[in-house]
């Protein structure tokens, strides 16, 4: 947008103009005139008493009344700007002395820059010869003073202000107007219809001022109008068919002012026209506008205007254009082998449906000219195009699967997959919070794809308008102190005129969780005109929008604030991409020429089923355990094997090897025992020998019986007294008693009764006819 951005220069003119006329004046007289008029007369004392009165009501307190304010020095009197540079701040009175009567007037008012936050002096309306009255860069608030509907006004400027209400029709009255700038305020309602009394203006301003309805067809009638910017506004309905009465327009601007396509044919009428910028017009497309008869166009921009069919070969053979915005369109067909179009030093062709080869004269041209061709449909050259900074081929390719040249990205083979990827984008490397933020201080470009990394790599597409382009246009750095937490992540941020991708390679694929870090810290939120800035933009993640019209400083309600967003998307075939666009909206003058567009200050992607990072700590943790753990198995396997060989097989019971022989007797219980001996009661005891005592006992059934009770004391191991049994039971003789059975208690009876040191074995003789 450049009503903003082209009023400093157009100021500068005037200036030298204005200065340059005091110094002819003064150079025409005779030479004792010129000694007589070094020092020129006061004004009338009825103009010096209005300027004490204007003072007042703008809030200006450096005049100095001591002195004479037709002088041009001190207080009263601002140098001109060096020759290229920017008049931002200005404090002049220009008084003319040439009248007759040899009286000198005020006629000029030149108050830029001065953060003045009075209101507009209705007392300027006193100043019967003002002519010019420019106090844009200031914070002057209230409404447009009806008084000054009075004055013979030729230029008038209260742009970048914050000036409020409608802009009054009364306006119209001041039919000597020449240039009006109301660009940068915040009015509201519709333009006056009466404005179509100004048949003398040249200039009119009207860019980022809030205005809405429709554009009256009164202002047919400014038939010398050269120079037209109404963009960013909440015009409604199609772009009005007047363009037929200003034949003498140079320049035209309508960019997102809220007006519909298609573009009226009538445009083809203008054949003055140097500069057409005209970008984000929804609703119905058109074809290419017919602008054949424009030989002089130096500057065009028809984006976002859902423009198709092929561009006319007569583009190329325009001569002396400089600049080329032809982007975000549906534009097809191929490109021309001509050279012609040599000197257009910008182009910029994004996101259309081009096809074709791409030209060899545009791969050759050098770093002054930068050559814009991302998002379209080219088939691969048949030469090798080199991977360089002036020449944006980014998704330049059929079907988008090429991101570049080859050569681009063969030295950036994916590793391996990555889950996470974080950027300090514009800054360099920091550490939050134990997340690593890698480095993003490339400079960017106006046209530039070069990657360099392999996880992830930047588009930059656009021009910043009406400024001298410069190293730093892309990168954006504080002009305050920041306390905002992780102020590291917002101390810098990358800067894009018109978009900006970065692209996510080498991810696995899954669901992702995006966080986006902003910061406004370029715009301020004091009392000054430095506030009075807008910066809106767009944002799409994997190009469906996400945030429309996302205004930062109005988000957080304020500057210098970290503004987080987060958002969660799919990445398929490892690629993620995220590209912020500005849609023409908003301010593009505060706090300088070129402040506006996408401002982002930290990236993170991250997936939401990454394998988790482990610290120093964890990881020594697992070497251990994975240590202890292969141990263990290692010791499980041989007793595994021992087990096998049978080495801890369980060791039968004395009762189940006892069962287990083939003894040709009976098993009693140690219960039965008891009863039998009464409790081994030793009026029962008939004997003694080595390996215990024997005992007279009865059974239930009435057979008399000998028990032998092994003793405690006794060393017969269960080996002898098996050995034992096994010889006895096998005896059968008429003279020996016959084992008549025997017992084997568990160890629960060596354990509860506390009584035999092993096991209780009892063997059951029968006493027979032994009495």
């Amino acid at each position: 947008m450049g009503g903003a951005a082209n009023c400093p220069s157009v100021m500068n003119i005037l200036f030298r103009y204005i200065i340059l006329t005091v110094f002819l004046v003064l150079v025409c007289m005779e030479p004792n005139q010129v000694e007589a008029r070094v020092e020129p007369p006061y004004p009338p004392d009825y103009e010096l008493k209005a300027l004490h009165e204007i003072a007042a009501e703008l809030g200006k307190k450096d005049w100095n009344f001591s002195e004479n304010p037709c002088n041009n020095k001190s207080s009263w009197f601002t140098p001109p700007p060096t020759h290229g540079s920017q008049a931002i701040n200005n404090s002049t009175v220009t008084c003319n002395c040439s009248f007759t009567n040899g009286e000198c007037h005020i006629e000029v008012i030149y108050l830029a820059g001065q953060d003045l936050d009075g209101v507009l002096p209705p007392s300027l309306s006193k100043l019967l010869y003002i002519k010019t009255v420019i106090l844009h860069r200031n914070y002057l608030k209230g409404i447009i003073p009806r008084e000054w509907a009075a004055l013979k006004l030729e230029t008038l400027s209260v742009a970048m202000n914050h000036i409020t209400g409608p802009i009054p029709g009364y306006l119209g009255n001041i039919t000597t107007l020449k240039y009006l700038s109301l660009e940068n305020n915040q009015f509201s309602g519709t333009i006056p219809p009466e404005f179509g009394r100004l048949v003398n203006l040249e200039n009119l301003t009207l860019n980022a001022t809030y205005l809405t309805g429709k554009f009256p067809l009164s202002l047919a009638n400014l038939s010398n109008l050269k120079e037209l910017r109404i963009s960013s506004n909440n015009f409604t309905g199609k772009i009005p068919d007047i363009f037929r009465s200003w034949k003498q327009l140079e320049k035209l601007e309508i960019q997102a002012s809220g007006f519909e396509g298609p573009i009226p044919s009538s445009l083809a009428l203008l054949h003055n026209l140097v500069e057409l910028r005209i970008s984000d017009l929804p609703g119905e497309g058109s074809k290419f506008p017919n602008l054949k008869n424009m030989k002089n166009m130096y500057r065009l921009m028809l984006r976002s205007c859902n423009i198709s069919g092929t561009i006319p070969d007569y583009i190329w053979e325009l001569s002396g254009l400089q600049i080329l915005d032809l982007s975000f369109n549906k534009l097809e067909g191929n490109f021309s082998d001509s050279e012609s179009l040599t000197k257009a030093q910008y182009m910029y062709l994004t996101k259309n449906s081009l096809a074709g080869h791409i030209p060899e004269w545009m791969s050759i041209r050098d770093s002054r000219y930068q050559i814009d061709l991302s998002y379209n449909n080219f088939s691969e050259s048949h030469q090798s195009l080199s991977c360089r900074e002036n020449l944006n081929l980014f998704q330049s390719f059929s079907g988008g699967k090429n991101l570049g040249p080859d050569n681009c990205l063969k030295s950036l083979p994916c590793s391996k997959d990555w889950y996470s990827v974080n950027i300090n984008c514009g800054g360099g490397a920091t550490t939050i919070n134990g997340v690593n933020y890698e480095a993003d201080e490339d400079l960017g470009g106006r046209a530039k794809y070069v990657p360099l990394k392999e996880t992830w790599e930047t588009s930059s597409t656009g021009l910043f308008w009406d400024t001298t382009p410069t190293s730093m246009d892309f990168i954006a750095r504080n002009v305050s102190v920041l306390r905002t937490n992780n102020s590291e992540l917002y101390t810098r941020a990358r800067l894009s005129p018109l978009s900006l991708t970065y692209y996510f390679r080498c991810l696995a694929n899954g669901n992702y969780t995006v966080t986006l870090h902003f910061a406004e810290i370029v715009i301020r939120d004091n009392r000054s005109y430095q506030s009075l800035g807008r910066r809106i933009f767009d944002v799409y993640v994997q190009e469906k929008l996400e945030l429309k019209d996302f205004n930062i400083k109005n988000e957080e309600k304020g500057v210098d604030k970290a503004a987080i967003r987060k958002f969660k998307t799919v990445v398929r075939n490892k690629t993620l991409t995220i590209r912020f666009h500005w849609a023409g909206k908003g301010t593009t003058a505060i706090p300088r020429r070129g402040t506006y567009g996408p401002l982002i200050s930290a990236i993170s992607v991250d997936s939401d089923h990454r394998p988790r990072v482990l610290n120093a700590w964890e990881k020594n943790l697992k070497v251990v355990v994975g240590a202890v753990v292969s141990v263990l198995c290692l010791v499980l396997v041989i007793l595994g094997i021992l087990w096998w060989k049978g080495y801890f097989q369980p060791k039968p019971s004395r009762e189940q090897v006892l069962r287990g022989l083939d003894l040709q007797t009976g098993f009693f219980t140690f219960i039965q025992m008891k009863a039998a001996t009464n409790n081994f009661d030793p009026a029962n005891k008939i004997g003694e020998g080595g390996f215990g005592a024997v005992y007279k006992g009865v059974l239930l059934d009435g057979t008399i019986i000998a028990i032998k009770k092994l003793s405690s004391k006794s060393r017969q191991g269960d080996r002898e007294f098996l050995n034992e049994l096994g010889m006895i039971s096998g005896l059968q003789h008429p003279n020996v008693v016959r084992l008549y059975g025997c017992c084997v208690e568990g160890t629960q009876l060596l354990l509860d009764m506390n009584t035999w040191k092993i096991i209780a074995l009892h063997m059951l003789y029968s006493i027979g006819p032994c009495q």
